[in-house]
């Protein structure tokens, strides 16, 4: 004897109370099995924000790195708010127009420090 959506949803809440599935994702999970899909990922809907990877967004990086997030956007077609995310992410931040790894990796460390020397080599 098959049960309908409903009938399920009542069984789950007898067995875990609060816990349960709400009742329309009760039906959809219900209605996607009953069709023969019982594939448990989530698939990607029309509607649905377009994924990118970060090497996308780091080849735009490397070509040029004062793109504006509304470039960047564009390109990727994508929304302004996901390469921001994106972009915190990957640990980048904008200076001066540009956008710049937050860590410094020792080669520019090394730079810095040569600079500061040449600097105050300089000064004497």
């Amino acid at each position: 004897m098959s049960k309908t959506a409903a009938e399920s949803h009542r069984i789950w809440l007898e067995v875990y109370d609060e816990h349960a599935l709400a009742e329309q994702r009760c039906r959809k999970w219900f209605a996607r099995f009953k069709s023969g899909d019982f594939e448990l990922d989530y698939k990607e809907r029309p509607g649905q924000p377009k994924k990118f990877e970060d090497v996308e967004l780091q080849g735009l990086l490397d070509v040029d790195s004062c793109q504006t997030l509304q470039e960047f956007a564009t390109s990727l077609a994508v929304d302004l708010s996901t390469v921001r995310k994106r972009l915190k992410t990957m640990g980048m931040i904008q200076k001066q127009g540009y956008w710049v790894p937050y860590e410094l990796i020792p080669r520019d460390i090394e730079r810095r420090l040569l600079t500061c020397e040449l600097l105050l080599e300089r000064q004497k």
